[in-house]
């Protein structure tokens, strides 16, 4: 008899994993490039407790040092299952070691110490920069074979570190925050968790480090080097599956420079005010699969980057086959985002079947001089938006750090393409290869903007089988070879199309559906060979082409 329950156990167990494996097999379908099978982790049996080595629920006990001895103790016995029962855990960082499983029991909640002291400062590399900051709350570097599995909730204590941009808040909330403590910009619009984060920010001209102080002093302006939430750096054979990750410093979600890399049934939420609260960065990562999560967050949700500037040159790592299916994405300045970290390049990336919801930007695409980087290869379908406030599909290859929804103060300077003339160098980002097919947004503001750069255009952007309901529709600057085939852009505002310096354009089966009667403007004394629907090429009163434009190179 205890055969015979052994055998059919076995049995069992093999048709799980074929299950599991025929799963994974249909992540891969449809997708339009080769890429190997993304390794999946695998433990060994061994399982313990936090309780067993000291630690405490309740949120008043910091329970560090319990985590650090059961993963020191899981890691003598070559690995396994570190569980995370019912309960508050208040803890310091934790830092994974190969062949560890971080399990939260439904009901878990782990929440991150606000002591700064709990966290020292380190070196990271953030925003592609290679940089000092404080320690993530929970980091791995070089490991192999690591995961964060469960149903319970990981809490970054986000808001003991971030500033507040008054502009953001109600005034209910303004007042809250004010009383709680902290310290206020000198103008009254901005508030400082501390004094060591106000010193901070006004002794740095980036985002990055204080670069008007010395090394030395950083000790002094440690509150405003927040870290990202969970850091994973080189790392190979990396689980995400369950949690809910929330409250971040700065991003969420970073894997760096890792490969075989799964993020599925995963929650990440920021508070929507958060700066750099984004959802998930991936950076010069290879062989990944991002599946049925769900974002809510402060900044870009889905990112691709791959370093900045001269470090991301020099790391020559690009973010390379990627698979991301079946998310819904809320707030976010992007849904799904290229850049503007992208100097590594970034290449054969598959997205699909995902819902955007009030998202600022949908699909975005962002970099400027300087980054250098080839973003190429990249295939996005079947995806779905509402109420997306800005553009549904935006490219912009001179984006300057700023948001896509102006703020209070902001201005509108870094949004104007310049007309001079720079030279093609390793420093000049090139994005072409995009393909987009059965994109769909209403009540939305803007269908497309394309803005390349006039010395190195957008090149083969096709867009197909697509409807647009918004406000705007179609703006093309410095493009070459664009092809919006069978698109329908129903639009209440402005022009159907602004054409600018661009060639290669065809638009002769889109369907241009507006209150008023549809209008075409042609500029630019690089525009040529545009194809135009023939309702509007044969009529004068709905074209306007610009006399540095040659009229037989409209049709």
């Amino acid at each position: 008899m205890k055969k015979f329950i052994k055998i059919i156990g076995s049995v069992a167990a093999m048709m799980i994993s074929g299950q599991i494996y025929a799963q994974n097999l249909d992540i891969y379908k449809n997708i339009e490039f080769k890429m190997p099978q993304v390794v999946e982790t695998s433990f060994p049996a061994n399982t313990v407790s936090i309780t067993q080595y000291g630690g405490v629920a309740g949120g008043n006990v910091k329970n560090t040092e319990a985590f650090k001895k059961a993963i020191e103790s899981l890691t003598k016995k070559g690995g396994g299952r570190l569980i995370v029962p019912r309960g508050m855990w208040l803890t310091g960082p934790i830092e994974l070691k190969s062949n560890i499983n971080l399990h939260l029991e439904e009901g878990a909640f782990i929440i991150f110490s606000k002591d700064k002291n709990d966290y020292p400062l380190v070196d990271v590399s953030f925003e592609g920069l290679n940089t000092i900051r404080c320690q993530s709350p929970i980091s791995a570097k070089n490991a192999n074979n690591i995961a964060i599995t469960g149903k319970g909730v990981i809490d970054g204590s986000g808001d003991a570190w971030r500033a507040i941009k008054k502009g953001k808040v109600a005034e209910s909330e303004w007042k809250e925050i004010i009383s709680s403590g902290g310290i206020l910009s000198s103008d009254g619009k901005t508030w400082y968790p501390s004094e060591s984060y106000k010193k901070g920010f006004e002794s740095s001209s980036s985002f990055n480090v204080p670069d008007k102080i010395s090394k030395e002093e950083l000790k002094t302006v440690k509150d405003f080097l927040r870290p990202v939430m969970v850091s994973l750096i080189g790392c190979d054979k990396v689980l995400l599956d369950g949690p809910t990750f929330q409250n971040s410093p700065a991003w969420n979600l970073h894997p760096l420079m890792c490969s075989n890399v799964i993020l599925r049934n995963l929650t990440v939420r920021n508070p929507w005010f958060s700066q750099n609260g984004d959802g998930v960065d991936l950076e010069s990562c290879k062989n990944v699969l991002i599946y049925d999560n769900t974002f809510d967050v402060g900044d870009d949700a889905i990112c691709i980057k791959s370093g900045k500037n001269e470090d991301g040159r020099k790391r020559n790592m690009p973010t390379e086959n990627v698979i991301i299916k079946n998310n819904i994405v809320y707030h976010g300045h992007g849904g799904f985002v290229v850049g503007s970290e992208m100097s590594g390049g970034a290449r054969n990336i598959h997205v699909s079947d995902c819902t955007f919801i009030g998202t600022d930007i949908g699909l975005r695409f962002k970099t400027t001089r300087g980054r250098g980087g080839i973003v190429e290869n990249i295939y996005i379908k079947n995806i779905n938006m509402i109420n997306i406030p800005t553009q549904v599909i935006g490219f912009n290859m001179f984006y300057e750090g700023a948001s896509p929804v102006l703020e209070d103060g902001q201005k509108k300077e870094g949004n104007k393409a310049p007309e001079k003339l720079y030279p093609v160098t390793e420093e000049t980002p090139i994005f072409r290869n995009i393909f987009f097919k059965n994109i769909n947004a209403i009540n939305s503001y803007e269908a497309i903007t394309l803005f390349g750069l006039a010395e190195m255009n957008l090149k083969n952007i096709v867009i197909e089988d697509s409807q647009f309901d918004t406000k705007k529709a179609l703006t093309i600057v410095d493009a070459d070879g664009i092809q919006l085939k069978n698109v329908k852009l129903k639009y209440s505002e402005g022009t159907g199309a602004t054409i600018y310096n661009s060639k290669k354009i065809d638009l002769s089966t889109v369907k241009f559906e507006s209150v008023n009667k549809p209008f075409i403007k042609i500029l630019g004394h690089k525009t040529g060979a545009v194809l135009l629907p023939k309702e509007i090429s044969t009529d004068k009163a709905a074209l306007s082409i610009s006399t540095e434009v040659a009229e037989d190179s409209v049709k």
